[in-house]
């Protein structure tokens, strides 16, 4: 019985990442991952930048 919860809720949580990806694409957002991602200017062109021209917070 608990391995039947554990795969019901394990399905549930990749269900639910899924939809958000489908989501997400169908909105036309280019770099799903980064906060900024829909209002980035690479979402608009040519592809992800790896999200370094998204916001000015960059990681060193």
């Amino acid at each position: 019985m608990v391995n039947l919860i554990v795969v019901v809720v394990l399905i549930a949580i990749i269900g639910a990442a899924v939809m958000y990806i489908v989501k997400a694409k169908k909105s036309g957002v280019k770099c799903i991952g980064c906060p900024a991602a829909g209002t980035c200017a690479h979402s608009q062109g040519s592809g992800c930048g790896g999200c370094s021209g998204c916001h000015t917070d960059t990681k060193e």
